[in-house]
């Protein structure tokens, strides 16, 4: 059992050992903050903790450096978050003022944050499972070339330059647009995939299909496609090279960092396994990543409200992270994305 003081001396050596990247001794804890005791008796302080395995001696030198679980403690009894600067306020409401669709909202979101934290940012995309189709649009560039644009309710667009069989001219493609249109058009995500399965397995059934349906089954197919990336969870990053800088602040290679950046699936099944407090906020600190390949990395999250369930955005990095900073950061950015998609919807 840690004592109150002994929590204050685990804190003192993680804000140090943040903000230094050296091992902290008891002489420094006691030159930089006021315990008002001797060094023997933070030194005693220090040995439970170490007891504990809450801190740990890298070498032979009388510092320590928090272990994961230290860090895990430490994050468990944070009394408060490091509040965000005015001027960092205001630079984050501005990068994610006025943006042009949902696609252009998250990329601000994981920039502004990287920039201001550092870490590599994570905003997961709002599950789109419920939306309806509001809007299909076919753009003739020529040939057999077309656009194919599908719109939501919920502000999600999807632009796609795909070839259909056959020469088309804008007669033929007026007709494509308006037989989808008709068949998705106000239907849900899921419904809409179902008809368009519906027009396919027609088309095929069809003994001899028209060059104008055959055209419109493969832009059926397309649309279809996307719908279905609109159903599936997809993350958007940032910062990436900021591994490679803070390269030594993990013991082993950061390769398998950057596959689960690559590969998403293991950030996303992470990402769904975290458990928030009451405001929202979850971190998943070092060995707890383990069973993702992840063991030396954390990962700070807030929770926002996406557009049919709580999404989340966050940062992933070393260990040795700022928590209280990054954890406002995110909490902040999520608040921004909760209002900025609620004053969307409501505009609808």
């Amino acid at each position: 059992m840690v004592s109150e003081r002994g929590l204050q001396v685990l804190r003192a050596i993680v804000q140090d050992y943040v903000d230094t990247n050296e091992p902290v001794g008891s002489k420094t804890i006691v030159d930089r903050h006021q315990f008002g005791v001797s060094a023997a008796t933070i030194r005693n302080d220090m040995a439970l903790l170490e007891d504990e395995e809450l801190i740990v001696a890298p070498h032979t030198s009388s510092g320590r450096v928090p272990t994961d679980k230290g860090y895990r403690v430490f994050v468990d009894h944070l009394s408060q978050l490091r509040p965000l600067s005015g001027a960092q306020r205001a630079a984050i409401s501005t990068f994610l003022a006025d943006p042009v669709d949902l696609d252009d909202l998250l990329t601000r979101t994981v920039r502004a944050l990287t920039q201001l934290t550092g870490q590599v940012a994570i905003v997961q995309y709002p599950s789109f499972s419920r939306a309806s189709v509001s809007h299909v649009e076919f753009v003739l560039l020529g040939g057999s070339r077309v656009v194919v644009i599908v719109v939501t309710d919920t502000g999600r667009v999807s632009q796609r330059v795909a070839f259909v069989p056959g020469e088309l001219d804008v007669v033929d493609v007026a007709q494509i647009k308006a037989r989808l249109a008709a068949l998705v058009t106000g239907k849900p995500v899921g419904e809409a995939v179902l008809a368009i399965g519906g027009l396919l397995e027609a088309s095929e059934a069809s003994p001899a299909p028209s060059r104008v349906d055959v055209a419109a089954a493969a832009a059926a197919r397309i649309v279809a496609e996307e719908l279905d990336e609109f159903r599936q969870d997809k993350l958007v990053m940032a910062g990436t090279a900021t591994l490679a800088r803070r390269e030594g602040d993990f013991r082993g290679s950061i390769s398998p960092l950057l596959e689960a950046i690559e590969e998403q699936v293991t950030l996303l099944r992470l990402m769904g396994e975290m458990v928030a407090d009451e405001h929202g906020l979850a971190a998943s600190i070092g060995r707890e990543n383990a069973p993702f390949g992840l063991g030396e990395a954390s990962v700070v999250t807030s929770d926002y409200d996406g557009a049919d369930r709580r999404s989340r955005v966050g940062l992933l990095g070393p260990m040795r992270m700022d928590y209280p900073t990054n954890l406002a950061a995110v909490r902040v950015v999520a608040h921004y994305l909760s209002r900025l998609l609620d004053e969307d919807e409501s505009s609808r």
